[in-house]
């Protein structure tokens, strides 16, 4: 049960803190919360950092991923998931994993340029391009923005597959993109869903779409024969692992083919953070949810071992690995396995170019 408490968190916000950058060598702590003249609070309005970058894809190298290049037109995340394992990333650009990372976003604004050139390289063979690999592709800002709109048009000029993991309906606005890509198997659209509980969602991913509209997603995609899917993710013990069956049928009915699931792990700042959320919000369950996922990662919260850190091991997390099979068979999920299309590549180089 959520409580009362919740209601005086930070509006709109997953994480109440900032925690240090453990990059920095300077950080700032309120040692006295009755001192209120002498402190002043992060500002939580969100603000946008403009990025000219070098670089755009990712090549993922560890293999239980599940995927080969990303690619994330923005870093930092203003839905503000507060178990998410991108927040860590943030500090590398300086900011905490806190509030920073929901509300000092990069924009990356010359993605669009990149991409195009990395296709155009000699070294690029075609692949998948993932794109939210890291933070999502359709957060609020890409609503004004339309990097990610950009990329798929990208996609689309040099027939490259890609595949898109999304908490926001605003994806339903690339319809049109979609569509052609989906024509030649060169698109394939997941949505990521914890609950069917929208209390539940609205202190643990605060900025996201609601259910109801993730699935949705899954409905208008699927009856134009694109391939979607369901990431039921993170599973959070004692939390939401009772919620799978409702999610993973709902995917289905919504026409969801395939689906997913991965298990919590808090690491870096991102425990501390969960802790003070946990705490904050349910209180009385705080204990019980803690040490249901020290459970399934060996007695801690972190988690780093390849394989075990996506799933988690021991008696909780077989139970839900054998939950998670046994539901998608009930609900004919993952029968097959969608292949994106890789032949139709093309590359359009510059004519000016053959002048050298």
């Amino acid at each position: 049960m959520i409580h009362t408490e919740a209601l005086s968190m930070r509006k709109g916000r997953g994480a109440q803190f900032n925690p240090a950058n453990k990059f920095g060598t300077v950080s700032y702590m309120r040692e006295h919360p009755e001192a209120v003249d002498d402190w002043q609070e992060n500002d939580a309005k969100t603000q946008y950092i403009f990025e000219n970058s070098k670089t755009i894809v990712n090549e993922v190298t560890v293999p239980d991923v599940g995927m080969r290049f990303s690619l994330n037109p923005y870093q930092g995340c203003e839905h503000g998931c507060i178990y998410c394992y991108a927040r860590n990333s943030h500090e590398y650009w300086g900011y905490s994993a806190g509030v920073d990372f929901e509300s000092r976003i990069v924009v990356k604004k010359n993605a669009a340029a990149l991409l195009r050139k990395k296709f155009l390289s000699r070294t690029w063979k075609p692949d998948v391009i993932s794109l939210s690999g890291n933070t999502d592709c359709y957060q609020p800002i890409e609503r004004k923005m339309k990097i990610t709109r950009s990329l798929l048009e990208v996609c689309l000029e040099f027939r490259n597959p890609v595949g898109i993991l999304t908490k926001n309906e605003l994806v339903l606005r690339d319809i049109d993109l979609l569509q052609e890509l989906g024509k030649l198997n060169l698109v394939s659209v997941y949505t990521s869903v914890t609950s069917t509980d929208e209390n539940l969602r609205r202190v643990l991913e605060p900025r996201t779409s609601t259910y109801k509209s993730r699935f949705r997603i899954l409905e208008t995609l699927s009856k134009m024969g694109i391939p979607t899917g369901v990431m039921n993710a993170p599973i959070i013990p004692s939390l939401n692992d009772a919620h799978m069956f409702d999610v993973l049928k709902a995917a289905s009915g919504a026409g969801a083919r395939s689906a997913g699931y991965t298990v919590v792990r808090l690491n870096g700042a991102i425990g501390p953070l969960f802790k003070d959320w946990l705490e904050k919000t349910m209180p009385d369950a705080a204990q019980k949810i803690w040490h249901s996922i020290e459970a399934c990662h060996a007695g801690k919260v972190e988690d780093s071992r390849l394989g075990n850190r996506i799933v988690g091991d021991g008696a909780f997390a077989e139970v839900i690995k054998t939950q998670f099979e046994l539901y998608c068979k009930k609900f004919h999920l993952n029968k097959e396995r969608f292949q994106h299309e890789t032949t139709h590549f093309r590359k359009k180089f510059d004519p000016q170019m053959s002048l050298f």
